[in-house]
């Protein structure tokens, strides 16, 4: 019998601070700072789903949607949205909060692929997942495209892969 874990056990939160040392210029944090941070958060969710040591196989994109100030709070929250063979699509939701004006918004959003290793660093199985919430319902739901559009862009992935590994200097 398959094993099925609920999409929230997988559901993992973080929250910093932004300091000065986390911005650019403009007061705003750092774009790859910001990235690491999802990376990370996302990374727990998947240890946390499939039990195993996991590492990044893609990220599909971080979309900045609101500057993110100097003084604000961010929680990251992160869950498992697609369970595959050996892979895990993860949501996660950076949501800003400036603590004096009792403002929150979504300041991002990303999706990450990540992949479940067992002790000797070969591909594990994971649990399948199921939702039970509506608002799961609808990331599992869409899950199949993207994951469908992940499939096409690795193709042309590859492609420019093979052109790249033999132009080393352009």
């Amino acid at each position: 019998m398959e094993e099925k874990k609920p999409m929230k056990e997988s559901r993992s939160v973080k929250s910093i601070q932004i300091f000065p040392e986390d911005t650019n210029h403009h007061n705003t944090m750092f774009g790859g700072k910001l990235m690491a941070e999802i990376d990370e958060i996302a990374a727990i969710a998947a240890m946390r789903h499939s039990g195993h040591s996991v590492v990044t196989a893609s990220t599909d994109s971080v979309d900045f949607l609101q500057p993110i100030r100097t003084g604000e709070v961010l929680s990251l929250v992160s869950f498992v949205t697609h369970a595959g063979r050996s892979s895990m699509e993860i949501c996660v939701k950076v949501i800003s909060e400036d603590n004096i004006n009792h403002q929150k918004h979504l300041a991002a959003y990303s999706f990450l692929t990540f992949v479940a290793l067992d002790k000797d660093g070969k591909k594990a199985k994971v649990p399948a997942i199921y939702p039970e919430s509506d608002d799961e319902k609808w990331f599992y739901e869409s899950a199949i495209e993207r994951v469908k559009l992940r499939h096409e862009r690795r193709h042309e992935s590859k492609k420019t892969l093979d052109f790249m590994s033999t132009k080393l200097y352009i």
